[in-house]
């Protein structure tokens, strides 16, 4: 505009000159930082798989087993009849030893598909164990969801195999495996139920207070607590397990038919059988029940109990004075050996007498705790927290570390 007497401007050099460099640069930097960030995701999902490898990784020292049919057939030589060491309402367990790089002695849980509920109890129990480790829980070292060689759906649980059997094995003569070692003693004696008692409640203080979610196990009893080969107690068969949002509200997670009653009869709490929901409070009742079966050799099924009289009354109605007389012989029995041939039991404090008077002791507090645990209110029952508390002291009192208390 000359006659504002203006400058020229000077105009720019159309970008079109300068884009292929521009692209270049742009180019070549996005490569890099595309690169650093993909080798960046790979060394943390590398990591991370790491972790979980080692995560699941039993004392065994297996990692995450991969197993197909054919190997468990393998394994449990064709599911053959010789190594089927239980069977329940889901399915049938078997002993097998699978060889990956040495030979690991496995427990082979195969799922009977024909049952109702039958993937529902496979889903459950992986999900409860997935997540959950504790020294009294049973080890699963992995599951297989296939197909057979006839092109039938095929699921089975794989678990550490625990030499000594079942609890149910132990305390019953009806229930020992054909193929139980013969240099086995048949029986336990009180020390050794009491330091089951303590495994099996440290187990179910861990899943209702400790995990990471409150987890209802629905199925406590005998059979379902396997011992290994020191004789430590493991809780095992998750297949009926809930997970709840809240140990103290029995609402469940995971379950649409909550109105199914849970559990095995005798151990199964009264207010399932009346409706209620599955909680905590359920796996205590069933515990206070396993605890006086431990007590008394009784199951709360057996033909004595009739009408209004069951376990817990029969317990009940005998303390604090009578419990020797309802608790099982062979407690008795044992004790009554070990005082003559153990010349330990014969030391001054130790002396005959004052064993029987702690004997007498554990025996009433034992029966008061599994009556306490296994009364009809559920909030009225014990957490398992002050569970283990006490049956720790009656083990201190029964070993002689601690003086027995009245109303221990």
């Amino acid at each position: 505009m000359p006659h504002l007497r203006l400058p020229k401007c000077i105009s720019k050099q159309s970008k079109r000159g300068l884009s292929p460099k521009l692209n270049l640069i742009i180019s070549v930097s996005c490569g890099v930082v595309g690169l650093v960030l993909v080798l960046l995701l790979v060394l943390l999902y590398r990591s991370r798989k790491a972790r979980a490898l080692k995560s699941t990784s039993g004392s065994s020292g297996v990692s995450l087993l991969r197993l197909s049919y054919g190997d468990l057939l393998k394994a449990t030589d064709g599911f053959s009849a010789s190594n089927l060491i239980g069977a329940g309402s889901f399915g049938s367990v078997y002993k097998g030893i699978i060889n990956q790089h040495e030979e690991i002695n496995v427990a082979v849980k195969v799922l009977n598909l024909q049952t109702s509920r039958a993937s529902k109890s496979f889903i459950s129990e992986c999900e409860a164990l997935k997540s959950i480790r504790h020294r009294n829980l049973v080890k699963l070292l992995t599951a297989c969801s296939s197909i057979d060689f006839q092109g039938n759906d095929f699921k089975a649980l794989v678990y550490q195999f625990m030499v000594n059997g079942s609890l149910d094995e132990w305390l019953h003569i009806s229930a020992q495996r054909v193929d139980r070692p013969a240099n086995l003693p048949k029986s336990l004696n009180l020390t050794q139920r009491v330091n089951i008692a303590i495994d099996v409640a440290c187990a179910l203080d861990y899943l209702h207070n400790r995990s990471h979610m409150p987890i209802v196990h629905c199925d406590i009893k005998p059979s379902n607590i396997l011992l290994d080969s020191d004789m430590t107690a493991c809780v095992g068969d998750f297949g009926l397990a809930r997970c709840l949002r809240d140990a103290s509200c029995p609402s469940p997670l995971h379950d649409s038919s909550s109105n199914v009653i849970k559990g095995t009869i005798g151990y199964t709490p009264p207010e399932y059988g009346m409706g209620g929901e599955v909680s905590t409070y359920g796996d205590v009742y069933s515990y206070g029940i396993l605890l006086l079966e431990m007590l008394t050799g009784k199951r709360p099924t057996d033909d004595m109990f009739k009408g209004d009289m069951d376990l817990h009354n029969f317990v009940m109605m005998a303390l604090p004075e009578r419990v020797g007389e309802i608790c099982d012989p062979l407690i008795v029995q044992i004790e009554e050996s070990s005082s003559t041939t153990d010349p330990r039991s014969n030391r001054g404090n130790h002396a005959p007498n004052d064993r029987r008077k702690r004997v007498v002791a554990c025996l009433t507090s034992i029966a008061r705790v599994g009556v306490a645990c296994s009364v009809a209110m559920p909030r009225e029952r014990k957490d398992m927290s002050n569970v283990v508390a006490e049956l720790s002291l009656i083990r201190d009192v029964l070993t002689g570390t601690r003086m027995p208390r009245e109303n221990l």
